[in-house]
């Protein structure tokens, strides 16, 4: 029960994870918790419930503040993978340029 009233409360405080993409150059990510891993070729981010796993080309990281991150590039994939609850949290990784 407390986690269909999670769920609700998530969605009417707008807590879900939120992807915009604009075509294959741009994509803005709500919510992002942490990021995983970054490179020029690869990106991975957690969220509240999702892995968010991008690849490309000559991929950059903008604007990581107030849980929301664009990326800018040559986007070729995307996956998302749904988190357990019961998935520990790994160490906070860092994108520099």
């Amino acid at each position: 029960m407390f986690g269909k009233i999670n769920e609700k409360a998530r969605e009417t405080f707008f807590l879900e994870t939120g992807l915009h993409i604009a075509g294959n150059k741009e994509i803005a990510i709500e919510n992002c918790d942490r990021i995983e891993e970054c490179s020029d070729v690869f990106m991975s981010f957690v969220s509240k419930n999702l892995l968010v796993q991008i690849w490309g080309n000559n991929l950059r990281a903008f604007d990581f503040k107030t849980s929301g991150l664009i990326i800018r590039g040559r986007i070729s994939q995307i996956e998302l993978i749904e988190r357990s609850a019961k998935h520990e949290k790994s160490a906070s990784g860092k994108c520099e340029d």
